[in-house]
């Protein structure tokens, strides 16, 4: 008991020391506030993925009381107040990227539809913007459709046997940037953690201040978990402040569930991804060779953990790999926390592959790091 005790005191004084040597680093201080404030307000605000402000122009070459119908739901703030122009003025005004979509709605359209004709509407789109391109000819011709019928045939709304009514769940207006806020705060937390640690072993180690420490009585399991630990403090406080001051009230984004729950996870996650930042950081020799290793090693841990692109997308082979990725198992339990307001009888499996994953990483870096070590004495 004696030995545990002074174990978790040693580690104690050994992380005070190491958080304070991270708070007297004024310029990492700031990247730190900045990543967790200000870029994750550019990242929330700045990618658009929905369409928001297309500027359209309709030919209208019907005039009837249809097209001018389908040419007023073109509403904001999907699209920007509908321009009438002549058919002639199409090609110019498409070539100038002066519209994002163009309407051609031929004559006689409304009379053709009552006579059971089938006449053709034009859409001609910038397709430069693809994003919207894609979206907005969707929800255009979802707009054209659901006016037609009901021009058509009013009565049918009311007598068809069976109506489609969709809710929408956790995010009832669709916003992107309620999805992108909480994924930008979980991305930094993965980047920062893998980083700080990382940082820390080959600062002492350029520094020469490790060899301070091989002259004292202690083991490499201490010095690796006090950085774990005062590292990971730091970023457990700057993910608390993003989410409440950055994400909750600056940008508005409504968080279902339990905040200190939710902070519980990233500790057990800052587990896993330190303990690779640690094993890292034992087979780099410099911090640009650092860098040139856990910039991809980041990269392959985002694109991969189902925040970008879905899980289900993936080739089944990739699908199982990805089983060793901590940081997929933490986007799931986020989600759920975050969004859908779960609570430790949902996440609990998520939770038991994290602890399982950091103790394989550290198990796995701590001979390594006992290795670096036994190499600078």
């Amino acid at each position: 008991m004696g030995h545990i005790q002074r174990w978790f005191i040693t580690v104690y004084h050994l992380g005070v020391k190491e958080l304070s040597s991270v708070l007297a680093d004024k310029v990492l201080l700031v990247f730190i506030i900045y990543c967790f404030s200000l870029s994750v307000y550019t990242v929330a605000t700045g990618v658009k993925t929905d369409v928001e402000g297309a500027r359209v122009a309709v030919v209208d070459g019907d005039g009837s009381a249809l097209s001018r119908r389908i040419r007023d739901v073109l509403l904001a703030p999907q699209f920007k107040t509908p321009e009438l122009i002549d058919r002639s003025q199409v090609d110019r005004a498409m070539d100038e990227g002066k519209y994002a979509f163009v309407l051609d709605l031929p004559p006689r359209l409304e009379s053709d539809l009552r006579e059971g004709r089938h006449p053709t509407i034009q859409l001609n789109i910038d397709a430069t913007a693809m994003t919207m391109a894609g979206l907005g000819s969707a929800y255009i011709q979802t707009i054209i459709n659901a006016e037609v019928a009901e021009a058509l045939s009013p009565q049918a709304v009311d007598t068809a046997p069976v109506s489609l009514v969709t809710r929408t769940y956790f995010n009832p207006n669709l916003e992107g940037m309620w999805f992108q806020a909480v994924m930008a705060v979980i991305q930094y937390i993965t980047i920062m953690s893998i980083l700080l640690v990382g940082a820390a072993v080959i600062r002492e180690r350029e520094h020469g201040t490790i060899e301070h420490l091989l002259v004292m009585p202690l083991g490499a399991s201490e010095i690796a978990a006090a950085k774990i630990w005062a590292n990971g403090l730091v970023i457990l406080v700057a993910t608390g402040l993003s989410l409440h001051f950055v994400v909750r009230l600056w940008l508005g984004v409504p968080i279902e569930g339990s905040i200190p729950l939710f902070l519980a996870c990233v500790a057990l996650y800052l587990f896993a991804t330190m303990s690779l930042g640690i094993l890292l950081a034992t087979v780099t020799r410099s911090m640009p060779q650092f860098s040139l290793v856990g910039i991809p090693v980041f990269l392959v841990l985002n694109m991969l953990s189902g925040a970008t692109s879905p899980l289900e997308s993936m080739p089944p082979l990739l699908q199982w790999l990805v089983q060793v990725s901590p940081t997929m198992h933490f986007v799931q339990l986020a989600q759920a926390i975050l969004y859908r307001g779960a609570g430790l009888a949902i996440i609990w499996p998520q939770l038991l592959v994290l602890a399982g994953l950091g103790a394989v990483f550290l198990a796995i870096a701590l001979p390594q790091f006992r290795a670096m070590l036994a190499r600078s004495q």
